[in-house]
């Protein structure tokens, strides 16, 4: 089995290729040309870093989907799954986030609170956690702290939080059971818009 490694932006794109790896797709030329590069290695179509890149021993993790990376409008790239670990990460008071910006200026989060860290913040624990400003101004601080220790590609300035979970018939939960970030962006197109409107509304907190 053979791995190879192109760099795409901070991660590398996997590809694959051995006996186990399958030949092409029945009848379907123009499907098995797309899903093989030059050298027969197949596109699994992850992006995966070095757990540690000083010792390339230690092995390799993943971290996101090719169809999820976007550049920003000035080129630079953004890796989606470094961005969306660290951020989930760095704000307990947050469920899942997904990350907006493709062909912006800058990186945004649309997000699903968790209600039970949330709630510890909250100035009113009884009131609505999305509106309440102590849960505000906590993930602000958050993500203040984060941006303090990331490139300017994966700074993330503003965000929205979402009332509807992600839908699993809308697509946008996978059947691994992952968030589908390229659905939830096209189906909550209109709160993407607000954060990046010319007059944001009081729905997008501003970092």
């Amino acid at each position: 089995m053979e791995l190879k490694l192109i760099p795409a932006g901070d991660t590398f794109e996997a590809r694959v290729r051995g006996p186990n790896v399958m030949p092409g797709y029945l009848g379907g030329p123009d499907l098995t040309s797309a899903a093989f590069d030059e050298e027969g290695f197949y596109r699994v179509g992850d992006t995966i870093s070095f757990v540690d890149p000083a010792n390339p021993s230690r092995g390799l993790r993943f971290t996101g989907r090719v169809s999820e990376n976007f550049k920003l409008a000035n080129g630079t790239w953004v890796a989606v799954g470094n961005i969306r670990a660290a951020a989930l990460a760095a704000t307990p008071g947050v469920q899942d986030v997904v990350i907006a910006g493709e062909n912006r200026q800058f990186c945004a989060v649309l997000t699903w609170l968790n209600p039970v860290m949330a709630r510890q913040h909250a100035a009113n624990a009884d009131g609505n956690l999305n509106c309440d400003p102590g849960v505000i101004a906590f993930l602000q601080q958050c993500l203040r702290t984060y941006n303090t220790s990331v490139g300017s590609s994966e700074r993330i300035c503003a965000f929205t939080l979402l009332d509807e979970p992600p839908s699993l018939a809308a697509g946008e939960i996978t059947d691994k059971a992952y968030i589908n970030q390229r659905a939830v962006l096209t189906n909550r197109a209109a709160q993407m818009e607000l954060i990046y409107s010319s007059e944001p509304c009081g729905q997008v907190i501003v970092i």
